[in-house]
């Protein structure tokens, strides 16, 4: 079992727990480092950098300020900070001591999900509209680290991604990406032409000319906007369609092939097989046996 601690010390009241996960925690899932609630009792500066760890913490009560990345954010109750702890950073509490509570954590994934999380508008400092859900998942995840669960990094993990899934749907900046999109022009149309086109032969050269945008402008623009680059969208699209043939339909795999946009039935099978992990014969096989 992780014992709770609590500490008084010169500077803060606290009550912590720091959570060791298993071997295959570490490896596989995200996990728990920390988690746990202080209360300042004189004002002071923390200081971190270089940590493998993201932190997510919610202000109580109280004031204080946070920096990162170059800019100095005010905090008072009811914000919400999550942090790439691999970066500097630096939080002080003000005369008005704050009271916080906080989870520590990591997984072998977390780069690519902070990122998406930053891509969809996310900061590293939030208000959201109700922060009962964030201090409700905090308050589980302590009481599922104090327990001797033999299932307790499954629990842990469910508690995270919910934590996750929160800041995903919440934290973002809708001013920011307004602004942005401002700035930029908007590759909808761009999107809609290869859902309804998927079937034809589409080169970089002729798309960028019909929508008048320079080849490389569209390419750099698209990814950012949806996450991913025009020909793996289009390689999404044509295995989508793909499978639902494959499944319901009796034509060859060739045909299909055709119908998805990709004459070379060879090069149809190589790239299903690198989506998909198996040839279009097996798929077909395992889903009509």
């Amino acid at each position: 079992m992780d014992p709770a601690s609590l500490f008084h010390g010169n500077l803060v009241t606290t009550s912590r727990i720091l959570h060791t996960p298993s071997n295959f925690a570490k490896t596989s899932l995200i996990h728990l480092q920390e988690t746990g609630s202080l209360k300042a009792t004189k004002p002071h500066t923390s200081r971190r950098s270089g940590l493998a760890s993201y932190l997510f913490f919610l202000v109580k009560s109280g004031y204080g300020t946070l920096e990162y990345e170059g800019s100095l954010h005010p905090l008072k109750e009811g914000d919400c900070v999550f942090l790439d702890c691999r970066k500097a950073y630096s939080h002080r509490t003000s005369d008005d001591l704050w009271q916080l509570r906080w989870v520590h954590f990591y997984g072998p994934n977390m780069g690519s999900i902070y990122d998406k999380y930053m891509e969809r508008g996310g900061r590293p400092c939030f208000h959201p509209q109700d922060a009962e859900p964030y201090e409700q998942i905090l308050g589980e995840l302590y009481e599922i680290a104090s327990t001797q669960d033999y299932v307790r990094d499954m629990r842990i993990f469910e508690k995270l991604a919910s934590l996750l899934t929160l800041l995903m749907e919440e934290s973002w900046n809708p001013e920011l990406r307004r602004r942005k999109a401002l700035k930029r022009q908007n590759l909808q149309n761009v999107k809609e032409y290869l859902e309804e086109h998927y079937m034809e032969k589409i080169q970089l050269d002729r798309l960028a000319e019909q929508f008048y945008i320079n080849k490389f402008y569209l390419t750099r623009i698209f990814k950012e906007q949806f996450g991913v680059s025009i020909n793996s969208y289009l390689v999404q699209i044509r295995i989508t369609h793909a499978k639902q043939l494959l499944r319901f339909t009796d034509r060859t795999i060739e045909a299909i092939g055709r119908e998805c946009g990709v004459e070379d039935a060879n090069y149809f099978s190589r790239i299903f097989k690198n989506v998909e992990g198996i040839s279009p014969g097996e798929f077909r096989r395992m889903w009509q046996s």
